[in-house]
């Protein structure tokens, strides 16, 4: 039986979960005698630290994001010179000496990682030749953070080829070792939504992070508007009551969806999705051909992620200065607009070349375990 470690970071929900379980999913249903499992490194090695620095990091971006974005641009994501100073790991070097213990103790035959931090230390103890497991990169944003491990990476599965050439131009990574797999996303978001101009649902997204002000953009909707606005609130239980006593007849807010089949139809019913610039999210959204507007990002990926989707023309970042429900019509209600960007969205789902799940089929001759045909 093979063993796959798949290594995201921190318990609280993310997109690097979100990626693991979808990859992990489709494993299990495709191969038999495939172990696979999920670990966070940092609640492995103490949950209490694990508690104590996401709830750092999350306050520090919820409350300092001028400085948080400061931090990302001269120690993450830099500008021009794209390395990594690996000032966290050279300043606690236990962080190595736990990771080797981590995977000494789980015995993968493959690691994954989905987030840069454990991409960045595994990597770094394979350079030094103290573990030999091969180790693969799943990116989950539409850039590589110069955290991310390289050197010791055996696969790369980016989310489109600006990405890939990124890899092989300022990192050097050889071409043969990078594919261009898009974002993964559960199973039940893969299959395109057929466009058509009498729906009139915008799903609003993002609400559960607090972001965006979800309710003050909807303050401008008028009661007879030509759109009902149904809002995910997620967890975030006092933007679910706020919205409900608005009583709004063309706003229906909706507590967290644990289902996927239901979040599909959702996508199914929608004309749009105004979202925060997640990768995941943004990703769902390109499978099912789903018009994307912004109207917040987290500092740092997030904005980056609107950078490189905006010059491509796959979303729209939203104005404050202009009423919601104005912008939206102008590209929904347009049908040269809206067929436009309709044609760049199946344009990058076209240049996906492979499934994750196929990479590493045939990276870690997996079809001898096959049961199923489907793929991610």
């Amino acid at each position: 039986m093979k063993k796959i470690l798949f290594l995201p970071l921190f318990k609280m929900a993310s997109g690097h979960h979100q990626v693991a379980d979808a990859v992990m999913e489709i494993i299990v249903a495709n191969y038999k005698q495939i172990s696979v499992k999920k670990i966070d490194c940092l609640s492995y090695w103490s949950k209490p630290l694990e508690q104590l620095i996401s709830s750092l990091y999350m306050k520090w971006i919820s409350m300092f994001p001028k400085q948080f974005e400061k931090f990302y641009h001269e120690h993450v994501y830099k500008v021009e010179n794209h390395t990594c100073d690996d000032f966290v790991v050279k300043s606690w070097p236990i962080i190595e000496y736990n990771m080797k213990r981590l995977v000494e103790s789980e015995k993968p035959d493959v690691i994954v990682c989905t987030h840069s931090f454990p991409s960045r230390v595994i990597s770094g103890l394979k350079e030094k030749g103290i573990i030999d497991t091969p180790l693969v990169n799943i990116y989950t944003d539409f850039l590589v953070s110069d955290v991310w491990g390289k050197n010791g990476v055996d696969i790369h599965c980016v989310p489109d080829k600006e990405t890939k050439n990124f890899l092989e131009s300022i990192h050097d990574v050889p071409a043969r070792n990078i594919y261009v797999t898009g974002i993964p996303v559960h199973a039940a978001f893969t299959n395109k939504r057929i466009d058509s101009k009498s729906e009139k649902m915008i799903l609003i997204a993002g609400g559960n992070a607090g972001l965006g002000n979800v309710k003050q953009m909807l303050s401008s909707v008028p009661y007879d508007s030509i759109y009902q606005y149904v809002v995910l609130c997620g967890n975030n239980k006092k933007l679910f009551q706020e919205l409900v006593k608005l009583n709004h007849p063309s706003i229906t807010p909706l507590p967290y969806i644990a289902c996927r089949k239901r979040m599909n139809c959702l996508y199914e019913q929608a004309s749009a999705v105004v979202t925060k610039a997640g990768g995941v999210t943004i990703s769902e959204a390109l499978r099912k051909r789903l018009p994307i507007f912004i109207h917040s990002s987290l500092p740092g990926q997030e904005q980056i992620n609107i950078q490189t989707l905006k010059r491509k023309g796959l979303l729209m970042p939203l104005n404050k200065a202009q009423l919601l429900e104005d912008q939206l019509v102008e590209v929904l209600e347009n049908d040269v607009q809206r067929n436009r960007l309709l044609r760049r969205m199946d344009e990058y789902i076209e240049s996906i070349e492979y499934s994750v799940s196929d990479v590493l089929a045939n990276q870690f001759h997996l079809y001898e375990y096959e049961t199923t045909k489907s793929r991610l």
